[in-house]
């Protein structure tokens, strides 16, 4: 059973929007920070942004001002709204949760933005 199921993502032009979830078990959702990860083609998994358990985010420089990563603690979930997509924000985005002892990871979902 998947400990993290993400939905969102798809095909986008250029300057448009998609969002991105993460659902998670309670048990998971109250570790220490939970975030976005991606991976595109033939490069190293980037950090793209990061919200600890007491609301602090961090964010990549490249999409600072354009993403925004929050959660909703009723839900379980956290998301990802990314804003004024551009053709280099084309990877596969994960989530995942950091229990401080253990990492789990979604399985991952394709963003792809075209000009």
């Amino acid at each position: 059973q998947a400990q993290l199921v993400e939905s969102g993502g798809g095909l986008a032009q250029a300057g448009r929007s998609l969002r991105l979830s993460c659902a998670a078990s309670r048990s998971i959702f109250t570790g220490n920070a939970m975030g976005w990860y991606r991976q595109a083609p033939g490069k190293q998994r980037e950090m793209v942004a990061t919200i600890t358990r007491t609301g602090i985010t961090r964010y990549a420089d490249s999409v600072k001002g354009r993403f925004t990563i929050s959660r909703d603690n009723a839900k379980n979930t956290w998301y990802l709204e990314m804003n004024n997509l551009k053709p280099e924000d084309t990877a596969v985005y994960y989530c995942y949760a950091d229990l401080g002892y253990i990492n789990y990871w979604g399985q991952g979902t394709q963003v792809t933005v075209h000009s």
